[in-house]
């Protein structure tokens, strides 16, 4: 029976990838602070699921002393405790930096300078790392658009343009070999953490693993968070009956994993000799619009909420994003096995069992608006 560690195991992806490493006899640790922004007050329905099943610590990865205590006696390490939100990170960099990057820090300092009994390391990345990602020029080939300009959306020109010729960008599949340009603090704490887990593994003799998830959702996503996870946000604001606004014109789109299809391939990350050393995109390989999504939804609740086209846009935002999935399919084999509409209805299935929370969506808004982010 192997020992496996997993930071932020009381997550979303952590609560699920616990469930399944014990169902394969993995001995589960999980160091976890159960923030109230993803758990809410009193026990959350992802800390009950776990507490039971692991070796359960409450404790912050930014504390040496509770990593010190977490790693005892580990062969493995999936490190997913993190802030997770673009839009907040844009203002608490400070909170974001010192939770995502000084947390990982502790981490490889006390693995090159105590013992310990770590073989392996997984780090959760994150698309965001890529920006806007990969996109083409019918003149000019692949290109990598920087943030799209402010002048153009307010004209109503949401689509990435070609640098040179300034025509539309139509998008492609990013690869890992795709240029890194992050555009938000979150994008570049996640990019930060890769480059530090992978550089120290290698240093101190580590297998080390990175996953670059999409946007990952299915049961047990956290219906609280207004930052995080637009299934869930939608979700929330539809059971209480408050209307749907669509930024831009609603066809910017998003590469949307089942969360079973996330735990997956990192467990394959786990087992396979073959991933160390390697960085892989964890998606489905579609790209789905939000426009879609909140109308699947509005169908699935049996919904007459109105959905608004706003054309109001949020600094920052990448247009499309879709994950190439070649490189991870090649070498470890993996294959999403749920398209959007499957894992759609599993979601809303869960989420029909859950009590009705409050929308603190429009909460959210209001403070990006205050910080100049919202246009």
């Amino acid at each position: 029976m192997k020992n496996i560690l997993i930071t932020g195991g009381a997550g979303f992806i952590g609560s699920r990838l616990c469930e399944k490493l014990v169902e394969k006899n993995y001995n589960v640790t999980i160091l976890d602070n159960l923030s109230p922004q993803i758990h809410g007050e009193g026990e959350s329905l992802l800390y009950r699921k776990v507490k039971d099943i692991s070796t359960f610590i409450k404790g912050d990865v930014r504390n040496q002393e509770d990593w010190k205590k977490a790693i005892k006696g580990q062969d493995i390490i999936v490190h997913l405790a993190a802030e997770t939100g673009t839009g907040q990170s844009m203002y608490k960099v400070e909170k974001y930096n010192d939770v995502n990057i000084m947390g990982t820090a502790h981490l490889l300092e006390l693995l090159a300078n105590s013992k310990h009994s770590i073989k392996k390391m997984i780090i959760a990345s994150s698309r965001a790392i890529y920006g806007e990602g990969k996109y083409n020029c019918q003149k000019h080939g692949s290109q990598y658009p920087a943030c799209r300009k402010e002048k153009d959306m307010e004209n109503g020109e949401f689509n990435p343009k070609c640098e040179i010729c300034n025509n539309e960008l139509s998008i492609l599949a990013t690869d890992e070999n795709s240029r890194i340009h992050p555009s938000s603090i979150y994008g570049i704490n996640k990019h930060q953490q890769e480059q530090m887990v992978m550089l120290m593994g290698e240093a101190l003799g580590i297998s080390a693993v990175a996953f670059r998830y999409q946007n990952v959702y299915g049961p047990g996503q956290s219906l609280s968070n207004p930052y995080t996870g637009i299934l869930s946000i939608f979700s929330t604001r539809i059971l209480n009956r408050n209307d749907l606004d669509i930024y831009e014109d609603g066809l910017e789109s998003r590469d949307f994993v089942y969360i079973d299809d996330a735990v997956d391939a990192t467990i394959l990350g786990i087992e396979e000799d073959k991933a160390n050393g390697h960085v892989f995109n964890v998606g489905s390989g579609v790209a789905t619009t939000v426009k879609e999504v909140a109308e699947s939804l509005k169908k699935w609740y049996n919904s007459d909420i109105n959905i608004s086209i706003t054309r109001k846009f949020r600094l920052g935002d990448i247009r499309h994003n879709v994950a190439d999935l070649k490189k991870v399919k090649d070498i470890l084999g993996f294959s999403p096995k749920y398209d959007f509409q499957k894992g759609i209805s599993k979601f809303v299935s869960w989420v029909k069992t859950q009590n009705i929370l409050e929308d603190t969506y429009e909460q959210s808004v209001r403070k990006l608006k205050e910080k100049g982010l919202i246009k």
